[in-house]
């Protein structure tokens, strides 16, 4: 690894701009180069790329690439591949690192496949020591962490949303800018995007939330979620689910938080009706506070929680709703 130390970070783009869980990875790929005195380049594909390149270089890129086509509208694995191969094989980063979202959790095993290396999903942690990078993520539903390290002389990464830090930006950071005119062939792509429909509920407004409430089977059904959309509402937060919530489909999957949803990492956390198995908790043991509301007083998320309220969860909600309305008004 001595030779081949810089790190890649491929961003994903949200209107032009990059995505939050990008800035994480960015800060990440920051502050380890800062240690190697190595540099990070970044990798954006879409189309309406204006303002992402000075955005890069702001949140601590040493040199942006930047792939603006139509075709990179949306997220198509073998039209992303040709240019993401063509800038690696360009740099030779040692250390190619990806955000843990759809997108990131798609195409990392495949860019991996074609570097003949192998890729760590869903890292909470990245390490340099003796000159070999260490990979930290959690496993056995988030009891125990796995510490891995590469042989090759390359290594892939997803890092998950919300376990790394974006640097402070600096408007002073200067560096250059390089728009690739992409190589890719449009014959050569097998797929077509021909609809896209936007669920209810929007999955970055949940992971980057300050506040959410979280609903299981406990909820009894929809009413239930209606009185939770009202507390976030109240609170200024998003609404959440386990996945009996989401099975039962009382709410959209994209609710679900989890081992196999999303992870979020709030200020403050409410589990209503949820019993807490280790499949959930993984999804929301970062939370700064977590507030459990259940029935049954021997629930395991009474366990992780701060504060518990033992009761129906509809009686409780809706005195809660009342309690903070009266207070904020």
């Amino acid at each position: 690894m001595k030779d081949a130390v810089n790190i890649l970070v491929l961003v994903e783009c949200d209107q032009g701009l990059p995505s939050s869980v990008s800035l994480e990875v960015l800060g990440l790929a920051r502050r380890l180069c800062d240690k190697l005195e190595s540099n990070v380049v970044a990798l954006a594909l879409g189309n309406g790329l204006e303002k992402v390149g000075e955005s890069l270089l702001t949140y601590g890129a040493d040199q942006v690439y930047m792939v603006d086509a139509p075709i990179f509208t949306s997220y198509q694995a073998d039209a992303w591949l040709p240019d993401v191969l063509n800038i690696i094989e360009s740099n030779m980063p040692g250390v190619i690192l990806l955000g843990h979202t759809t997108t990131g959790a798609d195409l990392a095993p495949r860019i991996a496949f074609r570097l003949s290396t192998s890729v760590a999903m869903s890292c909470i942690d990245i390490r340099q020591q003796e000159n070999k990078f260490t990979f930290t993520r959690p496993c056995y539903g988030g009891k125990a962490h796995e510490v891995s390290t590469f042989h090759s002389t390359q290594a892939v990464a997803t890092i998950q949303p919300k376990t790394q830090d974006p640097i402070s930006p600096n408007p002073k950071r200067k560096g250059p800018i390089i728009c690739v005119k992409s190589v890719l062939d449009p014959k050569k792509v097998r797929t077509k995007i021909v609809k896209q429909v936007v669920e209810e509920n929007n999955v970055d407004a949940l992971v980057n939330a300050e506040i959410v409430v979280a609903g299981g089977g406990g909820m009894k059904g929809p009413e239930g979620f209606r009185l939770a959309h009202e507390l976030a509402s109240t609170l200024g937060g998003a609404v959440g689910a386990s996945r009996v919530a989401c099975d039962l489909g009382w709410c959209p999957a994209s609710y679900q938080i989890g081992l196999s949803g999303q992870k979020v990492a709030p200020r403050i956390y409410f589990a209503i009706g949820i019993s807490g198995t280790m499949q959930h908790i993984a999804g929301c043991s970062n939370s700064k506070v977590i507030i459990a509301i259940n029935t049954d007083p021997d629930a395991p998320m009474f366990k992780v929680a701060k504060f518990g309220i033992i009761g129906d969860c509809h009686q409780v909600l809706t005195a809660l709703t009342k309690a903070i309305k009266n207070i904020k008004s």
